[in-house]
């Protein structure tokens, strides 16, 4: 025992009195009789429900301690760690001793037996140390210093190590329970404010943020890769202006990271080959330690790396931040991989809608058109149904679509249904909807027309050719506004707003009972009369140009002209199919003229000549009667399409004002000849 204290004496270079006396007890030895034994395990109770609650090992141990001091009468107790040094680093101490490290020697020794001891040492001070539990993570050793020291303090020591390491594993478990917890709730509410966000950046600044005050970090940043480039950007970067910083992606712990697909811990940043120090450099910022898991989206597919940098307090990082931030890599790879897919579907519908909406411009500058541009205008910015009406080829749905795209349902769906197309025994499957199984051929559940429109707009076409019994079912979900599929029973509820539209006299249906009047009073909320293209013949050529100028660029030809023979063919026509036949020649046009100056010849006067006078001439007239009632007829309808101004009728017909009277006259044409006298203006 002599030769043990002289070796340690010397090893030590402290001044220990009496270290030759120093008793060692095993830990795991039983005392009986203890008188304090009482008392210990009441402190142990109490250390067990201070555990369960204590925010922090630190709180837990400031209050523990002076309790362990009062119990022990130690004037100093602390536990203390062993770190690479070899030194002892002290993780939490209450009161106060002047022995400097005349104890280290005790200590070192106390670890390397296992074994609780105690010692005399100089000025009177009495030296106790008690080793924790290896298992325990917070410190190696219960130590304490005292000048009153009692025979049974090396045995009330082991017990209230004893029972300090279970308090403080109980204390380290829920801690690590609620840090758990805690980042389980941040992953879901990460993910819950990541489905809002709308931009990429303010998203990994986000999450970047987050990881940072979980894995409690001086900082993060997300590293995605550009593959075409081989580069990763950095979000957010220090120092950096926008926070974001590109660099290659073969080089330091995050190219590893990519490359190995393999979560890295580096503990001393600037003792590992594979840390690149130039952006410490540049930045100014000291890297201690960091840990790196590679980004896979949910096809596993490496899109990145996340890093978390300096873990406060001068702790390494452990296995738990490692998982904790792949938990949150996943949900940043997935959430920006879908928030790109979000983003260039939002910008193609975009673009889609701007482009639709760029076509469904009502041209014209007549007076009726230009009242019509006005009432749309105003309706676009209502919910209000809407009947129009007009013949076939005036452009309903094109009104209809510019109500759609003009108002706050322009991203929403524009659904058109031509309800004379639809079989009656189909009409409410194709509405509405069907289940699976509903009928013969109804191998799938498939969504009704309204379902396809929620949100925006249901064009009913030719609405006047519905049956009275897809009248009334019309009518109710009109009402209710709730579906249900054919087949079901589940009431859907939708929102739709209904633009309707018929070339047919509804109001005359409603006589012949061939229409509900209920549902032409819920249609007709706002009626809108198309005009034909021959009661606005000032309109002709500015659609014709119109339509030929699109057609043109879909063709990829230059601008194309027409000849003042062919504006004049054109004004001359009566367009029974309106503005329909009038898009489908410019059409043809713009893909067929031999040249970029269209003639009258590329007309190709496909253009049915109007029959007015209700048939054909009879062949009892000769050739010479029916010349004469066909200019009768062709003056008549020339001087129709000009308003009735004959000045314009002249020079439509290639005449001068006096000469189309003179041949007026020639045939005694009641407009002349009649109500109007010789040369009367026709009014």
């Amino acid at each position: 025992m002599a030769l043990q204290c002289s070796i340690l004496m010397s090893v030590a270079l402290v001044r220990i009195s009496a270290l030759a006396a120093t008793k060692w007890t095993r830990v795991n030895e039983t005392f009986p009789g203890n008188e304090s034994c009482s008392a210990l395990i009441q402190l142990c109770g109490r250390q067990m429900a201070a555990a369960i609650s204590a925010n922090s090992i630190s709180s837990f141990l400031a209050t523990e301690l002076s309790e362990l001091a009062s119990e022990l009468s130690l004037q100093w107790v602390a536990v203390i760690k062993r770190v690479p040094g070899p030194t002892w680093e002290t993780i939490r101490e209450h009161g106060r001793h002047s022995l400097g490290k005349a104890m280290n020697p005790i200590w070192d020794e106390s670890q390397e037996r296992d074994a609780a001891g105690i010692a005399a040492v100089d000025g009177g001070w009495t030296a106790v140390c008690f080793p924790l539990d290896r298992s325990n993570a917070t410190g190696d050793l219960l130590v304490g210093a005292t000048r009153n020291a009692d025979e049974q303090l090396l045995q009330s020591g082991i017990l209230a190590s004893r029972a300090l390491t279970l308090s403080l594993q109980l204390a380290n478990q829920q801690l690590d329970s609620r840090r758990h917890v805690d980042r389980l709730k941040s992953t879901l509410d990460i993910a819950s404010r990541m489905s809002a966000a709308e931009e990429t950046a303010p998203l990994l600044d986000l999450i970047a943020e987050e990881a940072t005050r979980l894995l409690d970090c001086d900082r993060s940043s997300i590293f995605l890769w550009d593959r075409e480039r081989n580069e990763v950007e950095a979000r957010p970067a220090l120092g950096v202006k926008n926070g974001s910083l590109r660099l290659p992606a073969k080089d330091g712990i995050v190219g590893e990271t990519l490359r190995t697909g393999v979560a890295i811990v580096v503990d001393n940043a600037y003792e590992d080959p594979r840390f690149n120090q130039e952006v410490d450099r540049k930045s100014g910022y000291t890297t201690r330690n960091l840990v790196c898991v590679p980004l896979r989206d949910a096809d596993g597919e490496i899109v990145g790396a996340f890093e978390g940098i300096n873990r406060n307090s001068a702790r390494a990082f452990t296995a738990d931040d490692v998982e904790c931030l792949q938990q949150l890599g996943t949900q940043a790879a997935v959430a920006v991989r879908n928030l790109r897919e979000r983003s260039l579907l939002n910008r193609s519908r975009d673009q889609l809608a701007q482009k639709f909406a760029s076509q469904v411009e009502i041209v014209g500058t007549s007076s009726a058109i230009s009242a019509l541009r006005d009432t749309v205008n105003r309706l676009a910015a209502t919910d209000l149904p809407v009947l129009v009406l007009g013949e076939s080829g005036t452009g309903k749905e094109v009104v209809a679509n510019a109500i759609h795209f003009g108002g706050t349902r322009a991203n929403s769906p524009f659904v058109a249904v031509n309800c004379a197309a639809i079989a009656e025994t189909l009409l409410e499957s194709e509405l509405f909807g069907h289940e699976q199984g509903a009928f013969t051929d109804a191998r799938d559940r498939r969504q009704g027309k309204f379902e396809l429109a929620d949100g925006g707009t249901l064009f009913l076409d030719e609405i006047g050719d519905m049956s009275l019994g897809g009248q009334a079912k019309l009518l109710r979900v009109l009402e209710q506004k709730v579906i249900t599929r054919v087949g079901g029973s589940e009431a859907i509820p939708v929102n739709v707003r209904i633009i309707a539209a018929t070339n047919s006299n509804l109001a005359e249906s409603v006589r012949a009972k061939k229409f509900r009047e209920d549902l032409y009073y819920r249609l007709s909320v706002v009626t809108l009369d198309l005009p034909p293209l021959r009661d606005r013949p000032e309109d002709i050529l500015l659609l014709a140009e119109h339509f030929l100028k699109r057609f043109a660029a879909q063709a990829r030809r230059p601008d194309m002209q027409l000849s003042p023979d062919a504006r004049r063919r054109l004004q001359s026509h009566a367009w029974p199919g309106n503005i329909r036949e009038l898009r489908n020649l410019m059409e043809r046009v713009a893909f067929l003229a031999a040249n970029v100056k269209i003639a009258v010849d590329d007309l190709a006067f496909i253009l049915s000549p109007e029959q007015e006078g209700g048939g054909q001439l009879s062949l009892e007239l000769g050739l010479d009667g029916g010349t004469r009632e066909f200019q009768k007829a062709f003056i008549r309808r020339a001087i129709k399409q000009v308003g009735e101004n004959m000045t314009d009728a002249a020079k439509l017909l290639g005449l001068h004002r006096s000469n189309l009277y003179r041949k007026m006259k020639q045939l005694t044409m009641t407009e002349i000849t009649g109500d109007h006298g010789e040369t009367g203006e026709i009014s």
